[in-house]
């Protein structure tokens, strides 16, 4: 199982413009590289991410095998109203991992 970080505001102001960050554990390999017995190693990489806000997708990413180990994603978006942010990563070899963390928006 992937470990992934999330870091957000938890709160904010409605229409405020927020950072979100995020991390996932993934050796991401390629499958150009030669393992110790001399054969190239299988590829293994998280091919997308996505993240949505109460269901509507705010952010997507098609990733490939240029994308280093552990990828880093961060993007900004507006704080429309509360509720939840799901984050979703999709890779070779059935690989899939989600995390879910909530916002509260205040009107002032």
């Amino acid at each position: 199982m992937a470990r992934a970080l999330i870091h957000m505001p938890a709160t904010a102001k409605r229409g405020e413009i927020i950072e979100i960050r995020a991390l996932i554990g993934h050796p991401m390999e390629t499958g150009y590289r030669v393992g110790a017995d001399g054969k190239l190693l299988a590829r293994d990489i998280i091919r997308s991410f996505a993240c949505h806000y109460n269901g509507e997708q705010i952010f997507g990413a098609e990733l490939h095998q240029a994308i280093s180990a552990n990828p880093y994603i961060a993007f900004f978006t507006i704080a429309t109203e509360s509720g939840t942010l799901e984050f979703a990563w999709q890779g070779d070899n059935g690989f899939t991992h989600t995390e879910k963390t909530g916002i509260t928006v205040s009107t002032a």
